[in-house]
């Protein structure tokens, strides 16, 4: 969206277009929907940018809950912006911390500033870009402790103002398509300076769950957060904001229960054993967060093979870190007897995960011709170091 669009948008007749649209559905007939629009003499411009925004607020449900429909978005600041739910609880870092203002640098859409003033602080947001610091002008007007700045972080006057969040730009939009930027040098703001404000303030910076963890300063807490089975962010935390003794975190959140997994640094791997009875795979948090070897230890488990992920016990356990199968029987490793095998047992549907084996499941799906009416998981895996196929079933 360009400033021209955004213009358009804004005015009256733009707000009422977009509020007075149905919901988006994927399947309609968006060309008949054009016309249509277009026949009541609304400008080809404004028809194209409100179905645009009405396709985002549709996405951004699963972000921001009933809050989308009355708000506004780019693509890129959809993509990158934060869940609600986990805004929620960096806002309470600062909050406990003490911290009555916060500067959100690279505010993007507006979602964490949402939700420092949601719970009556006091925010200064920023943005680089002119169209997205406007929409987050917009999207945060009901809040008024917030302004919004046309900025960069860089020059942001900070004199009385207790905290920082920073969440680097890590997306770039070009031709209407957009791309993760894949080296953190490219990063806006740098991480340097992001990194660098905790000389002078409490910091927290949100980065992408895959970040080359040289990058994180020593003396940092980093936590890994999943929602639902899906690692959404990194977040490092400097100051006051970070936990003493804490340096690395694995907080999972699913069905709106969180549970937090807190080592003072990486965990040293669980000895490796034969696999038993049950298997087990670590939340993405957890493996983010090199935390496996404490899981295992604290639940009577053992790894599987060197650098394999996975955990095996005799006996079950509950945790909320990890997936838990039954082992119900070994299948043959080659791909011949393990169609033959499946074939005997009828396996209609497979689900097929794996670990450590060099094997595309969707082109193996097909190979293995399956017919039946049965469904099954197998898991490909090492063993000691040796290839295996395990039948297993959900705990």
């Amino acid at each position: 969206m360009d400033r021209a669009e955004l213009v358009e948008l804004l005015s009256p007749q733009g707000l009422r277009l977009l509020d007075g649209l149905p919901a988006w559905d994927s399947k309609a007939d968006i060309v008949r929907t054009v016309a249509a629009l277009r026949h009541e003499g609304h400008p080809p411009g404004l028809v194209a940018t409100v179905l645009s925004q009405s396709r985002l607020r549709a996405r951004a449900r699963a972000k921001f809950g009933e809050f989308a429909s009355r708000m506004l978005f780019t693509e890129a600041g959809l993509e990158q912006a934060t869940r609600l739910q986990v805004a929620a609880l960096h806002a309470g870092r600062f909050a406990r911390a003490g911290i009555h203002h916060v500067a959100d640098l690279g505010c993007g859409i507006g979602g964490d500033a949402l939700a420092l003033a949601a719970i009556d602080l006091e925010v200064t947001a920023a943005d680089s870009d002119e169209v997205t610091a406007a929409i987050a002008t917009y999207n945060l007007t009901p809040f008024p402790k917030v302004r919004v700045l046309h900025a960069r972080a860089e020059d942001v006057p900070l004199g009385g103002i207790g905290g920082a969040w920073l969440d680097p730009a890590r997306r770039t939009t070009s031709g209407g398509t957009t791309r993760r930027l894949a080296d953190a040098a490219d990063y806006s703001p740098a991480l340097d300076f992001a990194f660098g404000l905790a000389d002078r303030m409490p910091v927290g910076v949100k980065l992408g769950p895959g970040t080359d963890r040289g990058v994180i300063p020593a003396e940092a807490e980093a936590q890994w957060v999943s929602v639902d089975g899906d690692v959404v962010e990194l977040a490092v935390w400097l100051g006051s904001v970070a936990r003493p003794g804490i340096r690395r975190a694995a907080l999972v959140i699913r069905d709106d229960r969180a549970a937090e997994l807190t080592a003072d640094g990486d965990s040293e791997d669980a000895p490796v054993g034969p696999i038993g009875d049950y298997l087990y795979e670590p939340d993405g948090s957890v493996i983010r967060a090199r935390l496996i070897g404490d899981l295992a230890r604290s639940n009577g488990a053992w790894m599987i093979s060197a650098g394999i992920v996975y955990l095996t016990a005799d006996t079950p356990f509950d945790s909320p870190f990890a997936r838990g199968f039954r082992v119900l029987e070994r299948l043959p490793a080659d791909e011949r007897h393990l169609r033959q095998a499946l074939a005997a047992r009828h396996v209609g549907t497979l689900e097929i995960k794996k670990r450590g084996v060099d094997v595309d499941p969707a082109a193996l799906r097909t190979r293995l011709k399956l017919r039946g009416d049965e469904r099954a998981t197998i898991v490909l895996t090492r063993d000691e170091g040796r290839h295996v196929a395990l039948l297993v079933e959900r705990l």
